[in-house]
């Protein structure tokens, strides 16, 4: 579940000093999974899993992200 998946990500960002643990939500994006019906391309899906990916060390960690920024739980 998605509460699930919330709690493993704070526990892995407290659990793992020095590595940025978050949880990225591309958004429904048209891909082949779903026919093309998403509202969004895949490269605007991929903007908050890129940026995460590539934090400084100043980033955040433990958080739940969209390609808008941070989505409260």
């Amino acid at each position: 579940s998605k509460t699930a998946l919330n709690m493993v990500t704070t526990q892995y960002a407290k659990a793992l000093h020095g590595i940025k643990v978050n949880a990225a939500d591309p958004g429904y994006t048209a891909t082949d999974l779903n026919n093309h019906s998403g509202f969004q391309t895949v490269t605007q899906g991929t903007d908050a899993i890129v940026r995460l990916a590539t934090l400084g060390p100043d980033g955040p960690t433990g958080g739940f992200f969209d390609r808008t920024g941070p989505v409260p739980w």
